[in-house]
């Protein structure tokens, strides 16, 4: 079991920028497949973004592909996730997740989930 601390939410204005952060507590970090999904008010959770046990290999959502970038540092069992032109529909509660080795879009694949911290872009 991997416990997950999400930081760097908070409130931005339309075109702004945040970056959140992921610290996860186990001594098998680099063994972790990571990502970000998210979850509007009355909506699923969905994904966001991904990236391998290595850092090799990064995956993202249509909807943020050229605004957001996901990159982790094994050194600190950090997972961040750097969100540009941030927009209205970007508002959210973020979540960090983690998997063994590969990575899953599919929510039933991934078992350790972090409390969330909340994105609010105004217009």
């Amino acid at each position: 079991q991997v416990q997950l601390v999400e930081s760097g939410g908070g409130l931005v204005q339309a075109g702004g920028s945040l970056r959140l952060s992921c610290q996860a507590t186990t001594r098998t970090f680099s063994n972790y497949a990571m990502g970000w999904f998210r979850q509007a008010p009355g909506q699923e959770r969905e994904f966001v973004a991904g990236i391998s046990w290595s850092g090799g290999r990064t995956y993202y959502a249509d909807s943020v592909k050229g605004r957001f970038t996901i990159s982790r540092d094994n050194a600190w069992n950090t997972v961040y996730l750097q969100m540009n032109s941030l927009k209205p529909e970007d508002t959210a509660v973020y979540y960090c997740t983690g998997r063994l080795w590969t990575w899953s879009v599919d929510i039933s694949d991934l078992p350790n989930w972090g409390q969330g911290t909340q994105v609010t872009v105004s217009s």
